[in-house]
């Protein structure tokens, strides 16, 4: 009886180490309302100093909008495209200048012009800090693609770069 009490006990302790382990959970950032109002207002900036008004909007990891902001003189179409930009650069974590050269050498990229959510002209740039992904910003309207994909950059360097 005593055995059997030894080995019961010995069985309780090695499967009850088993679970518990400890779990260890990954430090995540993200974009905040206060981070996008930044991107959105040196994207603005940036882009009068080359005299353009556009659209832009930023997004958070998950792709969800956190801000978006038009002028006035741009088209409505523009915050549309804005926001397909930012989505696609978050989405496939590349600028969408970049995603747009390579679809017109690799015909395999050339795919990704036919889902209905991704956006390939330039201006949309994933945001990165501490080697992650934390969001999204997608500027359109500003006279191009290299207008556009000048002020999310310049928004990008002021603002996380400083």
């Amino acid at each position: 009886m005593n055995n059997l009490k030894g080995l019961v006990l010995t069985v309780m302790l090695m499967s009850s180490s088993t679970f518990a382990q400890t779990v260890q959970l990954n430090q995540v950032y993200s974009l905040d309302s206060k981070a996008a109002h930044t991107l959105v207002d040196a994207a603005v900036a940036a882009c009068q100093k080359i005299q353009h008004n556009i659209a832009v909007v930023v997004v958070d990891r998950g792709g969800n909008t956190l801000m978006a902001s038009r002028h006035e003189n741009v088209g409505p179409h523009n915050l549309g495209a804005a926001e397909k930009k930012a989505y696609t650069a978050l989405s496939t974590k590349t600028a969408t200048l970049l995603l747009s050269q390579n679809a017109h050498e690799n015909s395999d990229a050339k795919n990704l012009t036919t889902l209905s959510n991704l956006l390939l002209l330039g201006g949309g740039l994933p945001v990165r800090y501490e080697n992650q992904v934390v969001g999204a910003i997608g500027v359109a309207g500003a006279g191009g693609a290299k207008n556009d994909q000048y002020c999310a950059e310049a928004a990008i360097q002021s603002s996380f770069n400083r």
